[in-house]
């Protein structure tokens, strides 16, 4: 099996296993425990929060471990407007759903939604268009650093600006993002941002939110006072170490990652325009280095899917925490795209361990499939 579609799940790295196995095996102690082997689980967590705090230029004291990137955004959007008064969520229109959906929750909660339209070339909000959205002391935005379907880059700072000067807060979904761009916090203008380890190499289970002091974030779950009374519920220790160091490797690996992506990605593009008929989502825009989203004419996406796990390769039909249902994509929707194009669409998104070959490969086997289509 060739796999190309990382930006759903990585593959755990050998060394991330490595670093978790002492935590399954011999370190076993509860981190709330004062007894030794508690304690080294509470050392073990420690050092996990300040690997993860570097990833994205934070403090270690602003990050919350949660299960995963799902219970973040929601442990931000519904932390938040549980301390607020009902306002408005402004909102990405492109947002994954772990973000949308509760974000139509809360409209049940009182809250006003209002959507920032995207172009229909780069996916992207206009700067222009979010300046002139008005809001309010205590309101919510929300807009994710990097688009999981189409791999483009939003500048959130213009939102941010927008959003502070009114007294309300941004939250601002990085899962994406982290390890496949350079990630700063701050840079961001974000009050709450999130994270999430399966998408690094990490094992899944495990993500964090990372919130400022001013981040008026009720938790949704309470117990036993764990995270600093944020996030109630025994700590995941091998899961915490796992993500811990693979937010380090990440850090440390950036650029090589990068680069190697963005060698395989100009040249399945270069195939995908020598194939009659493909549509490139945002082709010639910024994107993460690793993805491609492409229509391909006279095919439902989930059917290519299918056809091309036949042959062997993994690739996906848009986000795998929405696909499955048969509609077309509610992102290339808000691009303005076609039902018929966006109900064609797939997306290949690589990884450290895929090879030219492999590509070279992918191409020859989805070009044989138009010819016999």
């Amino acid at each position: 099996m060739i796999y190309l579609d990382h930006n759903a799940t990585t593959p755990l790295d050998d060394r991330v296993v490595d670093a978790m196995l002492p935590y399954l095996r011999q370190f076993y102690g509860n981190a709330s425990g004062v007894y030794r082997l508690g304690r080294l689980s509470r050392g073990a967590i420690d050092n996990a929060r300040e690997q993860v705090a570097a990833l994205v230029g934070a403090r270690a004291s602003e990050v919350i471990f949660t299960s995963g990137g799902t219970e973040a955004n929601n442990m931000s959007l519904k932390g938040m407007a549980f301390s607020l008064k009902p306002g408005t969520i402004i909102s990405g229109s492109t947002e994954h759903p772990s973000i949308s959906e509760p974000v139509k929750f809360l409209k049940t909660q009182g809250w006003a939604l209002s959507y920032l339209p995207v172009d229909g070339q780069t996916g992207r909000p206009d700067p222009s268009v979010i300046s002139s959205h008005k809001a309010s002391a205590g309101d919510i935005g929300t807009l994710m650093l990097a688009n999981n379907e189409t791999g483009v880059i939003h500048d959130t700072r213009p939102l941010a600006e927008t959003l502070r000067s009114a007294g309300a807060f941004l939250h601002v979904d990085a899962v994406q993002a982290a390890g496949k761009i350079p990630v700063d916090f701050a840079a961001t203008g974000a009050h709450t941002l999130t994270l999430s380890s399966h998408k690094l190499y990490g094992p899944k289970g495990v993500g964090a939110l990372i919130a400022d002091r001013t981040a008026p974030i009720q938790p949704l779950l309470h117990g036993g006072g764990q995270e600093n009374d944020r996030r109630g519920g025994t700590e995941n220790v091998a899961g915490i170490v796992g993500f811990g160091k693979a937010a380090e490797l990440a850090r440390q690996e950036l650029d090589d990652r990068k680069s190697h992506t963005l060698m395989l990605r100009q040249q399945l593009e270069a195939g995908l325009r020598s194939l009659p008929g493909i549509t490139l989502f945002a082709g010639h825009d910024q994107r993460l280095s690793n993805t491609a989203q492409f229509s391909v004419p006279g095919f439902d996406g989930e059917t290519l899917v299918m056809r091309l796990d036949q042959l062997g390769f993994a690739v996906s039909s848009g986000s795998a925490c929405a696909s499955g249902g048969g509609e077309p994509s509610p992102v290339l929707l808000a691009m303005g795209v076609n039902e018929a194009t966006a109900r064609g669409a797939i997306r290949v998104s690589l990884g450290r361990g895929n090879t030219a070959e492999e590509v070279n490969q992918f191409i020859e086997a989805l070009s044989c499939l138009m010819v016999s289509h």
